[in-house]
């Protein structure tokens, strides 16, 4: 990259409670697509979470700074709209995952709101791997609360986080 372009960055929002292996395959995936990645944790869940906002934040740092990633990676909390982050942090785009079509209409209109608010932020849907299309927070979750084995579904240090929460 020539030293006059300026770097692309994007920023993945997400509430991630907890952060899950599908989170970090869209992470790589984006990384494989812009300069940098900012991870942007949000404050208010819009629902009852699991897990604490400090909690979630230092969930996120840990799983994405224990990968290699192929960008430069930074993680931060935020609250307000999404639209006036990614101008904030200068951002060309904002990545939204999709594991199936059902996930499709409510990230449209969200990318669609964005656009208005944002318009030179474009919003880029990616998909996970195979391995992890049908995962989702919620369902590890629930799993966990069940006793099930989340170990093959989220990072190391979440399967602790949940070990201390779920006695």
């Amino acid at each position: 990259m020539s030293e006059n372009k300026s770097k692309r960055m994007a920023i993945y929002p997400g509430t991630f409670d907890p952060v899950t292996n599908g989170h970090i395959s869209l992470m790589e995936r984006a990384c494989h697509l812009f300069d940098s990645l900012t991870i942007a944790v949000s404050k208010s869940a819009g629902k009852s979470a699991m897990f604490s906002f400090q909690e979630r934040l230092d969930m996120v740092k840990q799983a994405s700074g224990d990968k290699s990633m192929a960008c430069e990676l930074k993680v931060i909390g935020f609250e307000g709209l999404l639209a006036e982050l990614a101008q904030r942090e200068k951002a060309v785009a904002i990545i939204r995952g999709l594991r199936a079509v059902s996930d499709f209409e409510y990230e449209f209109q969200m990318a669609l709101m964005n656009r208005k608010l944002a318009r030179d932020v474009e919003t880029v849907f990616l998909m996970p791997s195979l391995s992890w299309v049908y995962l989702s927070s919620t369902i590890v979750k629930d799993v966990a609360r069940h006793g099930g084995d989340v170990e093959d579904l989220v990072p190391t240090n979440v399967v602790k986080m949940f070990e201390q929460k779920i006695k």
